[in-house]
């Protein structure tokens, strides 16, 4: 496949090609470790089969010098199994980042994922914005951040004196916790370390909408958060007084800040209730965080999380490209959307 007299691009072999690639990878996408445990996971045990990954030669001195991947995702649209990529890894030597060589990798990545996919959607960094944008990508909607605080001293201590701050603290953490001890009535939420069929039972097609919304079985589960080497997730299974499982969130401890990684709900795209993010709450300030995050895209950020005190923060652009007739009619609105559909 002849990107330019200059430069040509060759699919690689995610077994034969390992130690390339993460040659590749060094010094461009971070911890080399990291990366390597990365490969053996996201590339090596994807149970969708192996990414889409293509690699760019300098032709005058036979040298590789660039990587970019399309990791397959199975997801659902208006009732019918699709397979969607995302766009990962993209990588070129300093020496050969002028904006040909990177354009003509992701028009090579475009050009041969529309054969094996059926939408394509990336989550690119400000730089590689532009390249997105030239090859043909198309904006679609925004991850965006959203945060709240769990424990009001530290951030009342940035606006009052010392010795107010502790007394408003507290306050504020009092009526708090009343506020969610009342919405979260009938509710209780309990932990555990891996995914099983309880949280898998929740999901099913019919919960999906319109869609595009990634599956949320026990296969994918198990995959993205049990065995991936980049995150150590527990979840907290939301559950009403009766023992009916209600929602479960996938959470990570970072520091002091729960971060929520993914979520579903027997009420599937409409998302969890207020009632069920507010025993996530207190289920969070019981542990001793201090505050929550959770990045959320369009259908993902319903009304539940705005009701119990989340503000949105950074906006982070998403991109994608259809590739099939059927995907041209697909409303942003109607994408479900979390940390979940990236690569880490």
């Amino acid at each position: 496949m002849v990107a330019n007299p200059a430069y040509t691009v060759h699919e690689a072999d995610v077994e034969r090609d390992r130690e390339l690639i993460l040659g590749l990878w060094r010094g461009n996408l971070g911890d080399e470790a990291r990366m390597a445990r990365k490969y053996d996971w996201f590339y090596r045990d994807c149970p969708y089969g192996a990414p889409l990954t293509l690699l760019l030669r300098h032709e005058e001195s036979g040298a590789w010098v660039g990587v970019a991947s399309a990791g397959p995702r199975q997801m659902m649209l208006g009732g019918r199994l699709v397979q969607a990529g995302v766009l990962v890894d993209l990588a070129v030597l300093p020496a050969h980042r002028s904006l040909w060589p990177a354009l003509s990798l992701q028009m090579a990545l475009m050009e041969a994922g529309a054969k094996r996919f059926e939408l394509l959607y990336g989550f690119p960094n400000p730089k590689a914005a532009a390249v997105f944008k030239r090859v043909g990508y198309i904006p679609l909607c925004r991850l965006v951040r959203h945060a709240r605080v769990l424990r009001h001293a530290g951030y009342v201590r940035r606006r009052l004196p010392a010795l107010l701050a502790g007394p408003a603290g507290w306050v504020l953490d009092a009526f708090d916790r009343v506020k969610l001890r009342l919405r979260s009535a009938g509710t209780h939420g309990q932990w555990q370390d891996q995914a099983d069929a309880t949280l898998s039972d929740l999901w099913s097609p019919a919960s999906a909408g319109a869609g595009p919304v990634s599956i949320r079985d026990l296969t994918f589960l198990r995959w993205r958060f049990d065995q991936s080497p980049l995150v150590d997730v527990r979840y907290l299974l939301v559950r009403g007084d009766d023992g009916t499982t209600l929602a479960w969130f996938a959470c990570e401890t970072r520091g002091s800040v729960l971060y929520v990684h993914d979520f579903w709900s027997r009420r599937g795209v409409q998302g969890p209730s207020a009632t069920e993010i507010a025993t996530l709450l207190r289920c969070a300030r019981a542990a001793g965080h201090s505050a929550m995050s959770i990045e959320l895209g369009a259908a993902a950020a319903g009304n539940g999380w705005l009701d119990n005190g989340f503000l949105a923060r950074e906006p982070r652009p998403v991109f994608w490209r259809p590739c099939g007739a059927t995907l041209e009619a697909v409303a942003p609105a109607d994408l479900w959307l979390t940390a979940a559909d990236e690569d880490e």
